[in-house]
């Protein structure tokens, strides 16, 4: 190949990327804790030249430890540089190791920098006729820049030659050295000539030349007319050693002896093995899906002898004979376990119609059973009815054991069948969640990336994306067997891989069996027969809000004296701090002054402007979210069907989606009348029933401080007993504002606030926030005590638990970076009563279901669960039967050494019952 036809070489100044990414956001960290922000800024940046100029050479250069040749001419060079960080230390040789991995050549040389290297390699290959691209975010790189070398900043994708370099500089590459000795570096320690800085020096260099024509006639300075010119023949005649000096420190070396030259700098085949093993530490699992489709073999990822080391030797049948499915039943009844799975046509479980069902009886072996595919050309496939009629029995039979992934799912949709999925014993989302619920999302694709390094079949590769993507019955069966099957056969294997390890964790196990588990046949019973709506109402509301919507912006117009987009941030930007001079705050990420809520609420306190802007937002969110949508969503009988999930939160909690229970404001009075178009059935009301304070409740059981469990023993109001203790005043003589601060001061240290959040909260000094905390934990100890103990243990453990024994884990409770690790801290004290409440509803749930069970479905049903309080329709002439049981059964859920006090309300809607 003539050196023409030659792709640049490229030569990367790995030690300039590793220090810039670490330091840049967002700072992460596996789930072991492990930081890999900076291995994966500088893979990232890696890929990025390789995917743009797909060169043949290419070099990663990086400093050697210990001194180098600068050191020797001067003992300051870089002396003030402290000592690499430990969290990036322990990031280095993984990303070296993952450098080799991708097949490109790495150089670390002794007595030189990196950019010594660099310099020698890109004068050497510049003669041997290549063209030669540095990537650096290195200014000193600027000197090696010719008309064949150019400079890259991979981060901002600028791009430096000569002309480059004199725009951005003021002079070209042959006076850079010249510059930097003049200027010198504090970074690198380069001292340069006293009160010389960037104008001075290019004044100099530019009217008369390099720093050795300058020293040939010193005087010549002084007509160039810049200020402090005069002086200057005298500064430099003094400083004239320093300033060769520098230059020599300045200068990168160009004939550092190096064994690699630019022909040896080709790049290899890259190690898929190898890098799917590394991402998979890391938990980069976009690049190991990546890695794992272009065919690693050994998917080594977080394994052990327990799981298959090949996903290649597979048996997936497909079901098409009334004989095959007769045999794969029989094969069903045998297993002591088999993975289930349907396809439908949507992942609404309302609107879902069966496709198929997938079935594994043991890793590798599994089927797809399709019945519904109807595409121009599908094969005959058994008759759905037929098929249920059969697998019935099976499927309903509780000592028939099946393993599942979010098997809620499936029940809802085989219930619209006429079948009862009972035997549902294990659940692998519910099984990762438990086993550790902050270790990323735990879907089926991730999961078998994760523990079996494996890349699923994803649904897009074969249904396609956007408007025009199928549905399931619309996929060819040569494509949707495969997928099908994979979903149960990678189901049972995650469950191989993952039950173990539950099994090893007592606390954790319990939560998985006594709660997680019994609670999916409830929740789907729960979500599929949902809660009826008041349609006229909320398009009434929806009318109200558009109406006030449009006076608050004529409002908003009036204020800023122009018509304006209250929606757009540009716009906002211009009218609150360029026209009506409002201070600014805090700024976004591209530097820009941020209109954020927090920043508009700080400003509210002081501009009418900001204030309009807020209530304008918080209706329009109402009227977009519930008022306009709620209605969109009803089905057919005229209810509203959400769908809750079990593994989002890290606490346990329980969330909601389709529509969101969980979030619908209570504080204000619009968000209370969303509340009241959540309706009972004729004949029937709404009850209601919460716990009392239970975290504050949780947290004297956990402190056994003896005036929280005093308090609580007496039944006093919680609020009122702290604010007597804090501010010293007789039990019956506290004032409600007194009241207010110290419920501020109670659920404020329950959440890990601080004398800063709580002084903004109640409009207070920061000195008077912290003088409240510092009494609540002179009059409470006990709960001091327990703060500084869990902070202790998570710092030992990682984890702390709840009282059911669920384990939190806190991956950067011991970080080095001192916000995370406080963040982390609050976390800590937080997530056992947080968790401990989320553990205790669900109890209570499956305690309330065994009593429903008991009684007609049509007296009273379970219809919500949210935070810590379930709704109930309940028939009128029943209610008072069902409500004293009911709450008797949430109190039952948890012993605390203080009361556990479940509160009813009832009403025609759910405003009126809560």
């Amino acid at each position: 190949m003539s050196a023409s036809e030659r792709k640049p070489l490229i030569l990367v100044d790995g030690s300039s990327y590793l220090y810039r990414a670490f330091y840049a956001p967002p700072h992460l960290t596996n789930s072991k804790g492990e930081p890999t922000g900076a291995v994966y800024g500088v893979v990232n940046m890696l890929r990025s030249l390789l995917r743009k100029h797909k060169p043949s050479h290419m070099a990663v250069v990086f400093d050697a430890k210990g001194k180098t040749f600068r050191d020797e001419l001067s003992a300051d060079y870089k002396a003030q540089r402290p000592p690499m960080p430990d969290d990036l230390r322990s990031q280095v040789k993984p990303l070296h190791a993952i450098i080799r991995a991708l097949g490109l050549p790495m150089i670390v040389h002794e007595g030189v920098e990196a950019d010594d290297v660099i310099g020698t390699l890109a004068v050497e290959a510049e003669k041997a006729g290549y063209e030669v691209l540095i990537s650096t975010g290195d200014k000193d790189m600027a000197q090696l820049v010719t008309d064949k070398v150019t400079l890259v900043n991979t981060m901002t994708d600028t791009y430096l030659d000569p002309a480059g370099v004199k725009e951005k500089f003021g002079v070209g590459p042959e006076l850079i050295i010249d510059l930097l000795a003049m200027m010198g570096d504090k970074v690198d320690n380069i001292p340069g000539l006293p009160g010389v800085g960037e104008k001075t020096a290019l004044a100099m260099l530019q009217g008369i030349g390099s720093l050795e024509q300058i020293y040939q006639d010193v005087d010549a300075v002084v007509p160039l007319g810049f200020r402090g010119s005069k002086s200057m023949p005298k500064k430099l005649s003094e400083n004239k050693e320093l300033a060769f000096l520098s230059y020599k420190l300045a200068t990168i070396k160009l004939d550092v002896a190096l064994e690699e030259h630019p022909e040896d700098l080709k790049i290899g085949e890259p190690d898929n093995d190898a890098l799917a093993k590394l991402y998979g530490e890391m938990e980069f699992r976009r690049w190991l899906s990546e890695v794992l489709d272009q065919g690693s073999v050994t998917s080594q990822i977080q394994q052990d002898d327990s799981t298959p080391a090949s996903m290649q030797q597979t048996e997936h049948e497909l079901i098409l004979s009334e004989s095959q499915l007769d045999s794969w039943i029989a094969r069903l009844k045998e297993a002591p376990l088999f993975a289930l799975d349907t396809e439908t046509t949507s992942i609404d479980y309302m609107e879902a119609e069966l496709v198929g069902l997938s079935f594994a009886v043991e890793a590798s072996k599994a089927a797809y059973l399709p019945v519904a595919h109807d595409y121009e050309g599908a094969p005959q496939q058994l008759d759905r009815e037929r098929v249920l009629a059969k697998l019935k029995p099976l499927l309903e039979d509780v000592d028939a054991k099946k393993v599942g992934q979010n098997l809620k799912y499936d029940m809802s949709v085989l219930a619209k069948y006429g079948i009862t999925l009972r035997g549902i014993a294990f659940d692998t989302m519910l099984e990762s969640y438990c086993f550790n619920s902050t270790a990323g999302k735990h879907n089926m694709d991730d999961l078998a990336l994760k523990y079996l390094g494996h890349k699923t079949i994803h649904f897009e590769e074969i249904a396609g994306k956007g408007a025009k993507q199928k549905t399931f019955n619309q996929i060819p069966l040569e494509q949707a067997a495969p997928y099908a099957a994979e979903d149960a056969d990678i189901t049972l294997r995650l469950h191989q891989h993952l039950m173990p390890r539950l099994e090893a964790l007592e606390g954790p196990l319990r939560v998985f069996r006594e709660l997680e588990m019994p609670l999916v046949p409830i929740m789907s019973q729960m979500e599929r027969h949902g809660v009826r709506l008041d349609c006229d109402k909320l398009h009434q509301q929806s009318s109200e809000i558009a109406a006030k919507l449009t006076q608050l912006e004529s409002q908003a117009h009036e204020i800023a004296g122009e018509v304006f987009n209250l929606g757009s941030t540009k716009q906002l930007q211009t009218i609150l701090f360029d026209k009506l001079n409002c201070p600014v705050i805090k700024k976004t990420p591209k530097g820009a002054p941020s209109t954020a809520e927090e920043v508009l609420q700080e400003l509210a306190l002081d501009y009418p402007l900001p204030k309009v802007i807020l209530e304008h937002r918080s209706l329009a969110k109402l009227k977009n979210t519930y008022t306009d949508k709620l209605p969109q969503m009803v089905k057919g009988e005229g209810r509203v069907h959400t769908s809750y999930h079990q593994a989002v939160t890290a606490t346990g909690r329980l969330s909601s989606s389709d529509p969101n229970l969980q979030n619908i404001p209570i504080r204000s009075e619009e968000g209370r009348r969303i509340r009241q178009a959540f309706i009972a059935e004729p004949g029937c009301c709404l009850l209601a029933i919460d716990y009392s304070q239970i975290e504050l409740r949780i947290m004297a059981h956990l402190s056994q401080d003896p005036g929280l469990l005093d308090a609580f023993a007496h039944g006093k109001d919680i609020h009122r007993a702290t604010a007597a203790e804090v501010f010293e005043v007789p039990f019956d003589e506290v004032t409600t504002e007194q009241r207010r601060r110290a419920k501020a001061v109670n659920f404020g240290l329950i959440y890990g606030m601080s004398a800063f959040g709580l002084a903004k909260q109640l409009g207070i000094p920061r000195y008077e926030a912290q003088a409240y905390i510092d009494t609540y934990f002179e009059r409470y100890p006990g709960v001091l005590a327990y703060m500084d103990r869990t902070r202790a243990q998570a710092r030992e453990d990682h984890y702390v638990e709840t009282l059911m024994g669920r384990r939190l884990h806190l991956p950067e409770i011991n970080a080095r970076n001192k916000m995370r690790q406080q963040a982390a801290e609050r976390t800590a004290i937080n997530a056992p009563m947080q968790g401990t409440a989320a553990d205790i509803i669900k109890k209570a749930m499956i305690l309330v279901d065994e009593y429903l069970q008991q009684q007609e479905s049509s007296e009273i049903r379970l219809l919500m669960q949210v935070h810590d309080e379930l709704v109930f329709e309940v028939q009128e002439e029943k209610l008072a039967a069902h409500q004293k049981v009911l709450c008797e059964l949430m109190e039952q859920a948890a012993e605390l050494d203080v009361p556990l006090i479940a509160e009813a309300g009832s009403g025609c809607n759910w405003d009126e019952a809560h």
